[in-house]
């Protein structure tokens, strides 16, 4: 029977925290054998076992990983190791690749042995290991996408001539035949990849359709990416061909109105709710743009286009000219202030001159000002309250929906914020109904619903 049985789910571990393990390469062989006895062979069985240490409440195993995404879920991946240095990176991509709900099987060169193990592999992929030839030929198995990492230059040169020196060679064959989407990351030293003989294979990969991603210049080498920013855009590469896929605009962050030079007004936000929102976008192939405002989280670094407009004027400017644009949805999860500053002053007001009296006028509001700009598109806006009960948040949400002709507005209690025992949002679509959302990931999945049906 084939490693990919119909009906056959994908790994999930969902209880687990991350440990050292991902960085200790050296330990993961002695932790493989103790948690994987020799009569454990299958990834089902393993995920099986997986399933009855959290239903249980048992200890978790250090096998395990905490889940971040579903991405990847229902995905059948080849992963292909081949025998540059950066295959010591493996274990931190395959472990990552299963937080995303990946269900793989992984290919090892020869070569790709020699830098690390197939049983540290094993672990870190909780799914089988080729390193030979074998009488299944599991390699020529139908996938849903292949990914390459590290790819050295000679495995790419070896496929683009139709090699077939290993069972890496032969499934990469097969996937060229069935035009399945392959992510290759190269790994060399700069003079090789500054090769003009390397420039020329690449660019057949990309003319073939394969996806190629460098890593940056470091020390004399192009290193891998970080395994999160591989998998984000191997995710997206996977989905990106879906019909259904939209070009999306999401506004984030806090705003900024200036008092004078070196003093202003604010919101208070983070930015982490648009910044995942966008990610999860994201790694389901859509094309997102973020506008930011002020913030104080880090932004993915695999986001395609992040425009930074911190007051108020700024980021409207910037979401007017963006409506010239095929956009399809907008989410306006920024905070932006309802008053500005009538009159900032120039350099900075000396603090000796006593009280300080700011004048404060009303500021535009971004959803009104761009309702005839992007009539037709889907729009959802967000909105926080505070001191008031769950019934009357939905009938002022349900209210602004009318008069903005929104898509749909996600709501939220500030009293609410920060305690787990409380839900995450509400969401009341243009229709009048109206959803409990519990957790983040149920944020995220429900805004890609609504815009994937268009509404």
């Amino acid at each position: 029977m084939g490693l990919f049985e119909k009906g056959r789910k994908c790994c999930r571990s969902t209880l687990a925290t991350r440990t050292c393990q991902d960085d200790i390469i050296a330990s993961v062989a002695c932790h493989a054998q103790w948690n994987h006895p020799p009569h454990m062979k299958s990834c089902e069985q393993r995920r099986s076992l997986d399933g009855q240490t959290s239903r249980n409440g048992m200890s978790v195993r250090d096998t395990d990983v905490e889940r971040k995404g579903s991405s990847l879920s229902g995905k059948r991946i080849l992963v292909g190791v081949t025998g540059g240095i950066a295959a010591v990176d493996t274990v931190r991509l395959l472990r990552e690749m299963r937080r995303h709900g990946a269900e793989m099987l992984v290919i090892m060169t020869e070569s790709a042995q020699r830098v690390i193990t197939p049983l540290a592999v094993e672990w870190a992929s909780q799914c089988e290991v080729i390193t030979d030839w074998d009488g299944d030929m599991k390699q020529l198995e139908d996938v849903d996408a292949i990914l390459v990492a590290p790819a050295t230059r000679n495995t790419i040169a070896a496929h683009l001539h139709g090699m077939q020196q290993g069972p890496l060679l032969m499934a990469l064959s097969a996937a060229r035949s069935r035009n399945t989407h392959v992510l290759m990351v190269p790994s060399m030293h700069a003079d090789l990849a500054d090769d003009p003989v390397t420039d020329d294979i690449v660019e057949r990969l990309r003319q073939e359709g394969i996806d190629v991603m460098w890593g940056d210049l470091e020390e004399g080498k192009r290193k891998t990416p970080d395994h999160e920013h591989i998998v984000a855009r191997f995710a997206h590469g996977i989905h990106s061909t879906a019909s259904n896929r939209k070009s999306v605009v999401i506004t984030l962050g806090g705003t900024y109105s200036p008092i004078d030079d070196v003093r202003g007004i604010q919101n208070t936000s983070s930015g982490a709710t648009g910044y995942a929102i966008a990610d999860s976008l994201y790694r389901y192939g859509h094309d997102v743009t973020c506008v930011v405002g002020k913030t104080s989280v880090s932004q993915p670094p695999w986001l395609p286009l992040c425009i930074h407009a911190e007051q108020p004027d700024q980021m409207l400017n910037e979401l007017k000219a963006l409506a010239n644009d095929d956009i399809h949805a907008w989410i306006h999860t920024a905070a932006v202030l309802d008053y500005i500053v009538e009159s900032p002053a120039e350099g900075k007001l000396a603090s000796q001159q006593g009280p300080l009296q700011v004048d404060l006028v009303e500021g535009a509001k971004h959803i009104q000002e761009l309702k005839e700009k992007v009539r037709g598109s889907t729009r959802i806006g967000f909105k926080l309250e505070t001191g008031i009960k769950q019934r009357d948040l939905i009938h002022r949400d349900t209210a602004q929906i009318e008069y903005s002709e929104m898509t749909a507005v996600v709501a939220n209690r500030l009293e609410d914020i920060g305690d787990s025992s409380k839900p995450r949002a509400y969401l009341v679509d243009k229709q009048g109904s109206h959803f409990v959302l519990q957790t983040q990931f149920d944020l995220c999945d429900a805004l890609r619903t609504i815009i994937e049906r268009g509404d």
